[in-house]
Parts: C-alpha cells; sequence; structure tokens
C-alpha cells in the first residue's frame, strides 16, 4: 500500500513538472519570428524573422505582401486577442467588407448584423455595432476570445 502512494506520488510530480505552457528557447524563437502560437499552426515560420515572416503575409509589419491601410471611410483596423492578452490576429476591414486576417485576404459573409469569416480552424464574427461583443472562435483547440479596436486609430 505504501508504495503504491509513493508511487502515485512520484507520477504525479513528473506530471506536474511537463505542465509549463512553453519553454523558453520556444518563447525566444516566437519573439524573434513575430510569430504567436496560433499563426505558427497556419504557417507563420518560427525559424524565419519577423521581416520574413512579414513578407509571406504574417505579422504586424506592413511590407509589400500586406494590403496597405487605405484611407477610405470605413476602414477598421481590430486585434483579436486571447484570454490572456496575447494578439491572436490583425484583422482589418474596409470600406466594402473586404477582410484582411494577418495581412492574407479572407472571404467574408454579411449576416445578422455581424460580418462572418474563417481562417483556417478560427470563426472570427465582428458585428456591425462597434460597441457590441465582437469574438473569435478556435473550433479544433477549444479557444475563443475578443475582438478589439486597434488603440491609436
Amino acid at each position: 500500500m505504501r508504495i503504491n502512494t509513493l508511487l502515485v506520488g512520484a507520477v504525479v510530480s513528473l506530471v506536474c513538472l511537463n505542465a509549463n505552457a512553453i519553454d523558453s528557447k520556444y518563447r525566444e524563437k516566437l519573439e524573434r519570428s513575430g510569430c504567436t502560437q496560433i499563426s505558427e499552426m497556419q504557417g507563420c515560420d518560427i525559424n524565419k524573422t519577423k521581416a520574413e515572416n512579414a513578407k509571406a503575409g504574417y505579422g504586424s509589419s506592413q511590407t509589400e505582401a500586406t494590403p496597405k491601410a487605405s484611407t477610405g471611410h470605413g476602414d477598421r483596423q481590430l486585434t483579436a486577442v486571447s484570454d490572456e492578452g496575447l494578439t491572436v490576429a490583425k484583422i482589418r476591414i474596409d470600406a466594402k467588407n473586404q477582410v484582411w486576417v494577418n495581412g492574407k485576404s479572407v472571404k467574408a459573409k454579411h449576416t445578422g448584423g455581424a460580418l462572418h469569416f474563417q481562417q483556417g480552424m478560427i470563426t472570427y464574427t465582428v458585428t456591425d455595432n462597434p460597441d457590441a461583443a465582437s469574438f473569435w472562435m478556435d473550433t479544433d483547440a477549444g479557444t475563443k476570445g475578443d475582438i478589439k479596436a486597434q488603440s491609436g486609430m
């Protein structure tokens, strides 16, 4: 009985020690590349620099691959954030309801007073009313979060 208790305790201790979200080397690669864990799943390469990933359409830098923000009336710059406050995606919606997620154009459908679009496993819902709650949901990971207007716009 005592051996079983010690064995269970040892197994539980090992499991608890391995419950870190990400290790420091992986975090450094994410920071250097400008990727997030979610954008990495969508193709962002953590072994490249921020500039290289921005050219491929990932990250927040404006490059040739990223559409330039127009000065037209109705452009919205939004950020999808996780519960921890981390950026999941940068979203741009122009006056014609054309949508870009992390610099890549996506098809959007307007129904029920909101714009709905998807990239990978993440579905985004942006309400017409800027004061109403907009949100994203990752059906594969079972996560969700808010979509907020970018500050300083």
